[in-house]
């Protein structure tokens, strides 16, 4: 029995659609959700529904009873994302869980990231690697569906991108290209402890995009490379609160310092093909 945490999201929805066309069965499928009525189209697969959250472990263990594996899909409540983490993994040791995946972060170099919030990925996997069970560590790169979601902007076919990222790169990949890599590599039933880099086979810099963009388009779409200051200034113009700028701006100095520049061939071995291309990939997703 494998159970799949954040089973009602797009990562962990599409993990659990790629392990049943795998042929998983599924009676051997348990989804951790808060709440049963969002996976109504689960149950009707015959998914075993368990009722849980990261910040109750009485509810874990209960969700945990009978369970080999546990992909843990990382939170998003970054107050206290290390304590739910740690009690997803506790609770997975105490009930004798055999294998702990879990969707971390690929970034290049731990030592230099100025962004905290990355930090936290690292940390849960020395805290997973620390409790001796074993693990499957899936280090997705920049989803190419957050880049197309937020970074752009509303206007930049008119406007063009304005973003701090100065001439960094990045080896983005769809969010559906990374679940399906997990849901095969979770498939396969071995469980030898692991670290996996999920990237793209080329790195893009914004430069990339906006031809990208020209191309799909037909539109001359420019990049235009933007100080911090300048940034937080037009930000603030728009509107931009505060403390989404404190988030956002470390986020971008990781970016144009090249933490998303690792490349590995890793999905592509999952998935069994090449990823999703950038221009493939931002025309699905914005409808172009």
């Amino acid at each position: 029995m494998i159970l799949i945490t954040g089973a009602t999201g797009k990562l962990g929805g599409k993990v659990i659609e790629t392990l049943l066309e795998n042929n998983v069965p599924a009676s051997h499928i348990a989804a951790l959700v808060r709440d049963e009525g969002k996976a109504a189209i689960l149950k009707e697969k015959g998914i075993d529904i368990r009722i849980g959250d990261y910040d109750d472990r009485y509810s874990l263990s209960k969700a945990m009873k009978g369970v080999d594996r546990v992909l843990l899909v990382s939170g998003l409540d970054m107050s206290k994302i290390m304590e739910q983490h740690r009690n997803v993994v506790d609770t997975a040791k105490s009930a004798g869980v055999n294998c702990f995946s879990y969707t971390s972060n690929c970034l290049r170099d731990r030592e230099t990231l100025v962004n905290y919030i990355m930090q936290t990925h690292y940390e849960t996997e020395d805290y997973i690697i620390a409790s001796g069970m074993n693990y499957q560590i899936f280090r997705n790169v920049l989803y190419m569906d957050s880049m197309a979601g937020y970074m752009l902007g509303k206007d930049f076919l008119d406007n063009g991108i304005h973003l701090p990222a100065g001439d960094g790169r990045v080896s983005y990949a769809l969010r559906s290209d990374e679940a399906e890599a997990i849901g095969n590599v979770l498939s396969t039933g071995d469980c030898i402890s692991r670290i996996y880099n999920f990237t793209n086979t080329q790195t893009y810099s914004f430069d990339d995009v906006a031809d990208a963009l020209s191309a799909i388009s037909g539109k001359s779409v420019k990049y235009f490379p933007l100080t911090m200051d300048v940034y937080k200034t037009e930000a603030k113009t728009k509107g931009v609160p505060d403390h989404a700028l404190e988030m956002m701006l470390p986020f971008y100095t990781d970016i144009a310092n090249g933490q998303g520049s690792t490349v590995s061939t890793d999905l592509e071995e999952a998935l069994g093909r090449k990823p999703v291309d950038l221009k493939s990939g931002l025309k699905l997703l914005l409808n172009l």
